[in-house]
């Protein structure tokens, strides 16, 4: 039977691929997105879903848009936030107001206008550093590497011989390690949705989403995901920059997975109360990611730059374990990353993208937080 679905931020890089899939199966979509131009400016990506959904154009933390956004919804998707780890440890008032107060505002209103089912987007970013495993074996599960003080100093999270940890993929039930304004703000998102709505007759499901890529991503957005990031500086014929040594190590996962993930989230009646990792189970180092993109957009002359330079707030490495997403979700990545890079560059070539990465890092450097 058709549903309801509210989908906050939906006129978002997730939120299109989402509504697209709920669209597709017979569900009537409604989107609340406030359209900020660091995401949206000069992008016209929403307007291919604009006549097969019903808009509201306003901030999640107004309770008259937002009570409005609810009325005769079933369930809610919330996917509003400001996204970035850099750009939150300096716009700490706007990412902690539009993540947590934002939330808080939904959940105040949905007191008075309960739904079934509120899936919140939570990130991998609450973990901070992922699971680490030692030469004898030995597991470790709240490691916080040290700064950097010398050139010559491992990137890498070391034992106390002075031998680098080897990362392991990483489970729900590791504590949350929140290295950065952003992880606090979604580790936030994600208690008040898993404490409030079970409070309140409803079901709550937060999905830590991993690295997402694709057609569609905001390509002059600094602070987007690494992939559109590099992409954007390929395009405009600049080498991607990579910060460390670019042997950390990430699990990028196609928004058409992640898509498919939030619909599962939505309908699995074991998935009330849950708390899931979306990948897509493969790791890469994120130099080889750069390097497979410059290949995939036809420029392997341009290698990435090594900026060997740390950044507050990044972690090493961190990758998911998705067992619990399969076994209780069904969960099953579907999308080829090489295939997933050729499509999104081909999608990248009909575009413009205005590269404001290095402005971005004078901003990151100017206030101390790159070193």
């Amino acid at each position: 039977m058709p549903q309801t679905i509210l989908i906050t931020g939906g006129a978002g890089f997730i939120g299109r691929a989402v509504a697209t899939q709920l669209i597709g199966r017979g569900d009537r979509v409604r989107v609340l997105d406030s359209l900020i131009e660091q995401v949206h400016a000069g992008s016209s990506a929403f307007d291919a879903l604009s006549s097969q959904v019903e808009f509201i154009h306003g901030d999640v933390r107004d309770f008259t848009a937002m009570t409005r956004a609810l009325r005769g919804v079933d369930k809610v998707v919330h996917l509003a936030a400001e996204v970035g780890v850099g750009q939150s440890m300096y716009a700490i008032e706007r990412y902690v107001s539009v993540n947590d107060l934002g939330t808080a505002a939904l959940f105040q209103v949905l007191i008075d206008n309960p739904v079934k089912r509120v899936v919140v987007a939570s990130s991998m970013s609450i973990y901070g550093e992922g699971l680490y495993q030692d030469a004898g074996g030995r597991v470790h599960e709240d490691v916080v590497r040290q700064a950097r003080r010398e050139t010559s100093a491992s990137w890498d999270p070391l034992d106390q011989e002075g031998h680098p940890l080897l990362p392991v993929p990483t489970p729900e039930w590791k504590r949350p390690t929140l290295a950065s304004v952003y992880a606090i703000t979604k580790f936030v998102q994600e208690r008040l949705t898993l404490t409030l709505a079970p409070s309140y007759g409803m079901e709550g499901v937060a999905l830590r989403l991993w690295n997402a890529y694709g057609p569609g991503q905001a390509l002059s957005n600094p602070y987007t995901g690494v992939l559109a990031i590099f992409a954007s500086r390929l395009h405009n014929g600049k080498a991607p920059i990579i910060f460390e040594d670019g042997r950390q190590r990430r699990d990028f996962v196609h928004v058409r997975d992640v898509a498919r993930a939030f619909l599962l989230a939505l309908d699995k009646p074991e998935a009330a109360g849950g708390v899931y990792n979306i990948g897509s189970g493969e790791d890469r180092s994120v130099n080889d990611v750069a390097t497979m993109l410059a290949e995939a957009m036809g420029r392997p002359d341009l290698p990435p730059e090594i900026a060997d330079k740390g950044r507050a707030g990044d972690i090493r490495h961190c990758i998911p374990d998705i067992g619990k997403a399969v076994g209780e979700l069904g969960y099953r990545p579907q999308e080829d990353f090489r295939a997933g890079l050729t499509e999104l560059a081909g999608w990248v070539a009909e575009q413009q993208a205005d590269d404001r990465v290095s402005e971005a890092r004078r901003e990151l450097e100017a206030r101390g937080l790159v070193t």
